[in-house]
């Protein structure tokens, strides 16, 4: 077998077993059923994925490959904290719209083991709250922030898939809820200056997205120098 057509075999083996996964979420994959979609042998699959857990690690990079295609795909709005808004919404969407792979990529725990693409959208949720870091904008340190937005964006979609019907008033309510926590802008607690970037950040629409974004950096800047 040339390495061009061990490659091309090798993909239709991760979309075979992606299929497969896609038409019976939270169902076993069968490995005879993948190499009978592809029409290949058992030893065929493999020598190329070692083991079953190996074929669903790359099902799961697959997946990740899909879910940051969709996500480069979506303009920034230019203010981290609405890009958080808007990520959390395309990570729900995502995972309602493909459950198989979702829970695969999320759902599935080893302890101690964490997929290596879990750490490509890790990595992007942390250059947002590194920049909202910077703006003046976070109560808690960025890695801390990050972590608390994407643990309770994984519960709240898994809870979701489970119950097999979308929940968007209770997506959205602990989306807000999070924000808050993060930014320290919520219970009536907020600094003026704090609330009004939020406020303005969450309704880009009232002023436009280019005066909306001078006014939060005014804002920040005001803040920064009050609190420094």
């Amino acid at each position: 077998m040339t390495e061009r057509a061990g490659s091309a075999t090798r993909e239709r083996l991760i979309a075979a077993a992606a299929d497969l996964i896609a038409a019976s979420p939270g169902e076993e994959v069968s490995l005879r059923a993948v190499c009978d979609a592809v029409g290949v042998k058992m030893p065929t699959l493999y020598h190329f994925f070692g083991s079953k857990q190996g074929l669903l690690d790359a099902v799961v990079d697959h997946g990740f490959d899909l879910y940051l295609g969709e996500k480069a795909a979506t303009e920034s709005s230019g203010d981290p904290i609405q890009d958080i808004r808007a990520g959390w919404d395309a990570h729900v969407a995502f995972g309602l719209s493909n459950p198989g792979f979702y829970t695969l990529m999320y759902g599935k725990v080893r302890p101690g083991h964490s997929p290596a693409a879990q750490a490509r959208p890790s990595e992007i949720l942390r250059g947002l709250t590194g920049r909202a870091a910077e703006q003046g904008r976070l109560a808690v340190p960025p890695d801390q922030a990050a972590a608390h937005v994407l643990v309770t964006n994984i519960g709240v979609t898994l809870r979701q898939i489970v119950l097999a019907e979308p929940d968007p008033e209770l997506s959205r309510a602990v989306r807000e809820g999070v924000i808050a926590a993060i930014t320290a802008t919520g219970g009536g607690q907020s600094e003026p200056l704090a609330a009004a970037i939020e406020i303005a950040a969450a309704h880009p629409e009232t002023l436009g997205r280019t005066q909306t974004q001078l006014l939060i950096e005014w804002l920040a800047t005001l803040n920064s120098a009050r609190t420094h």
